[in-house]
């Protein structure tokens, strides 16, 4: 599922997501000011040690902001073992601050993602974020010269806990898991968010199967095995229930700092095929290799599954349950070709003319799926060609 980002948050989701580096500690500079502070668990009063502590600018709400604008200002550091934390060097200015810990509430885990990607523009998104999760932000106003001292407080966060195995009884291990969360519209909101990872969930099943999602605001939820075959998007759908979408699957509720276990996943082993085939242009029958497919049930058009074509035009789902789906082709474009003076492709012998980019028309084909389909041909239409937008 693709989602805008604010970028108020996305200049604190670094923090969190995998792979990224933690600012360095600054050295004290009297052009700027000092953020000192404690955090605490609510839960247990003691100290919230080894947190991560995030000072996110503040944004105005009389700004103008434009998309492309560099990020936010954003400091980080982490607590001492008293659950203290000092920060250096902070440009003077307004900021949000706030605390995570593994078990606890987390903005990732909580924002309504489906809500911020309806708002008109990263100025109401950024807004919008902060308003959801005001109740565990700390407002800091910085100075030149001075310290402001703080205090934060960590709220445990609700977790759901389960078993994936396979039909044989044998531990589903290694598998990945998507999480949706009802609104207060009773609509059903990704929970998470992909970065620089392909899964909005980093956590996966161990040794034996078993999963713990954690970090999770009060409310009711379903959850999804996700066999690791390629990214969230492409990858097969086993939710509770026992059932391979998500609309039919069974739901748990929990309270903040409760923890649901017993939520148990059985994969099935046999009646899953695969779907596969090429794209390519009806003209000349070369392949397209830009584009998205897109597997979707028939009856209800719910989207199963979603890659993107490689450059040979080829695609391929695997693990695909007996049934009727649509296979829908969207955004399909040629990769740039250059031609020649001649009129041909480019080559040594002529000097080339600027890039062609051809654009087609979307088209859907029906399958009934009741064993492995991996040499389907779809042919697309050209809609229009044109210079390369590089040129």
């Amino acid at each position: 599922m693709a989602r805008r980002r604010c970028l108020w948050f996305i200049s604190a989701v670094c923090i969190f997501a995998a792979g990224c580096d933690k600012h360095p500690a600054k050295k004290p500079d009297p052009t700027k000011g000092t953020v000192t502070g404690i955090v605490l668990c609510a839960d247990t009063g003691k100290p919230a040690r080894f947190a991560t502590v995030t000072l996110s600018s503040a944004p105005k709400s009389d700004a103008k902001i434009e998309q492309g604008n560099p990020l936010p200002s954003t400091e980080t550091t982490t607590t001492d073992i008293e659950g203290r934390f000092r920060l250096e060097a902070v440009e003077p200015g307004r900021y949000y601050a706030y605390a995570t810990l593994e078990g606890y509430l987390d903005p990732m885990r909580g924002l309504d993602f489906l809500r911020l990607n309806e708002l008109d523009g990263d100025q109401a998104q950024e807004l919008d974020a902060i308003q959801q999760w005001k109740n565990h932000l700390a407002e800091v106003a910085v100075q030149v010269h001075r310290t402001a001292d703080i205090s934060l407080q960590l709220e445990r966060g609700a977790e759901i806990d389960g078993t994936v195995t396979y039909d044989d009884g044998s531990p589903a291990i290694g598998m990945h898991f998507q999480l949706l969360r009802k609104t207060d519209k009773n609509r059903w909101t990704g929970v998470g968010i992909a970065f620089f990872q392909e899964w909005s969930i980093p956590a996966v099943s161990d040794g034996h199967g078993r999963f713990g999602l954690t970090n999770l605001t009060a409310g009711e939820y379903t959850v999804c095995a996700l066999i690791p075959s390629g990214t969230e998007n492409s990858a097969p759908h086993i939710c509770l229930g026992n059932t391979m979408r998500a609309k039919n699957a069974k739901t748990v509720k929990v309270e903040t700092g409760e923890t649901a276990s017993g939520n148990d996943i059985e994969i099935p082993v046999s009646g899953l095929h695969s779907v596969g085939g090429t794209v390519s242009a009806l003209v000349d029958a070369r392949p397209v290799g830009h584009g998205t497919v897109s597997l979707l049930y028939a009856d209800d058009r719910e989207k199963a599954r979603e890659l993107s074509l490689p450059e040979d035009g080829s695609f391929s789902f695997q693990y695909v349950a007996e049934g009727k789906y649509i296979l829908k082709v969207t955004g399909a474009q040629d990769a740039e070709t250059k031609i020649s003076e001649s009129g041909t492709a480019e080559n040594d012998a002529a000097p080339a003319k600027p890039a062609v980019l051809t654009h087609y028309a979307d088209k859907e084909v029906s399958v009934s799926v009741i064993s492995n389909m991996d040499d389907i041909q779809i042919q697309l239409v050209a809609t229009q060609s044109g210079p390369s937008p590089k040129q």
